[in-house]
């Protein structure tokens, strides 16, 4: 998670046609850094896996679902999203919850 000018990045490593969805957590990434761990039922088809994914993350940390944009990696299992807004709120709202959930 990265606040950036009317935002904030989020890595994402993803698991399409997953038995169960949910965020799962933080796994580290290739390059030292971390990255959440989103798994989705939907198949990665048409976008159907990207559309799920933007949904589970809306959903969990009480986003509206038109501030969130997969910005890199659409067609692969690690993704970029940014999310429009107060990014310092993004980061401490995202925080919060992983702490609520997965500690």
């Amino acid at each position: 998670m990265r606040p950036v000018p009317g935002g904030a990045l989020l890595r994402l490593r993803v698991t399409p046609k997953a038995r169960h969805g949910g965020i799962a957590g933080v796994v580290a990434d290739a390059d030292g850094g971390g990255a959440l761990k989103v798994a989705v039922t939907a198949a990665a088809d048409r976008g159907a896996a990207n559309r799920a994914v933007l949904a589970s993350l809306a959903e969990a940390f009480d986003l509206r679902p038109g501030d969130l944009a997969i910005v890199g990696g659409a067609g692969a299992r690690r993704k970029t999203v940014r999310i429009s807004g107060d990014g310092a709120a993004i980061a401490r709202r995202i925080e919060q919850w992983l702490r609520e959930h997965h500690d």
